[in-house]
């Protein structure tokens, strides 16, 4: 099975990048599913259900999330009703939507797909690891194939999730820093893995935002308002080849792409 991961779309511009890009993607790479974390995709911080039906028009099968899914408070009565967007699935009981689900591709092939937030300098949730080993000992249950999202901060904690899941998913996939790492590799029991994929925006910025708005803000200490950059977009993810039998990794291939307008 060959399933396309894309990193943090940032607003506008990314949404464009994943439209004009993704159809040559699953061309390219005969792809059986595509994922992508959109959480900044409106605006560059949150997400609507404009938003995300332009996404699943342009051709995604589903949302992962992270700490900025309640940015817009619309998505708080919408995520209920689209389950194709996933939020992170280690929020307290009672929060809206869900956080780990299965799909099926359009040969009817199952996969689970987690999505989860990490603790280290982000807010307190329930524990990641925990909450993952038992969403995934569920969805094992129905789908061989499982993708994990981790939105987290810090690298350390994005690596020990990939230790404590290898051999029980398909991919542990770090989200959230928007730069891409050089670390993608197959761990010993057969999980792939990315400290993080990148982002889906512009490449002349800072993670996304104008490059003078962030400057100003380290160089005053001043509250600031980041205007999304819209210079030199780029759509950065990681391919999947997974063993649909074993659900297993065969490879990870990192990738850019850019938008030629």
């Amino acid at each position: 099975m060959k399933i396309l991961f894309i990193g943090d779309i940032v607003g506008s511009p990314g949404r464009e990048a994943v439209k004009e890009l993704l159809p040559g993607l699953k061309q390219e790479f005969s792809l059986d599913f595509s994922v992508a974390n959109a959480e900044n995709a409106a605006g560059g911080s949150g997400i609507t259900s404009k938003v995300s039906r332009e996404l699943f028009d342009a051709g995604l099968d589903a949302l992962t999330s992270g700490d900025h899914i309640w940015k817009k408070s619309e998505i708080i009565e919408f995520i209920d009703q689209e389950e194709r967007i996933l939020r992170p699935a280690n929020f307290p009981e009672g929060a809206p939507g869900r956080g780990a689900a299965i799909f099926k591709t359009k040969t009817g092939l199952k996969l689970g797909v987690v999505n989860l937030q990490g603790r280290v300098f982000m807010e307190a949730l329930d524990c990641p690891f925990k909450t993952g080993r038992r969403l995934v000992e569920e969805l094992a249950k129905e789908a061989k194939v499982i993708i994990v999202d981790m939105h987290a901060e810090a690298t350390s904690e994005k690596i020990a999730l990939g230790w404590y899941l290898d051999g029980r998913v398909s991919a542990i996939l770090g989200t959230h820093t928007h730069i891409p790492t050089a670390d993608e590799k197959i761990l010993p029991q057969g999980s792939a893995y990315i400290t993080d994929v990148g982002m889906c925006g512009s490449h002349d910025s800072v993670i996304g935002r104008k490059i003078e708005d962030v400057l100003a803000r380290f160089v005053s200490a001043l509250p600031m308002r980041f205007e999304v950059a819209k210079d030199n977009v780029i759509l950065e993810g990681v391919i999947l080849d997974v063993d649909e039998k074993s659900g297993l990794a065969r490879s990870i291939i990192r990738i850019q792409r850019k938008l030629l307008k």
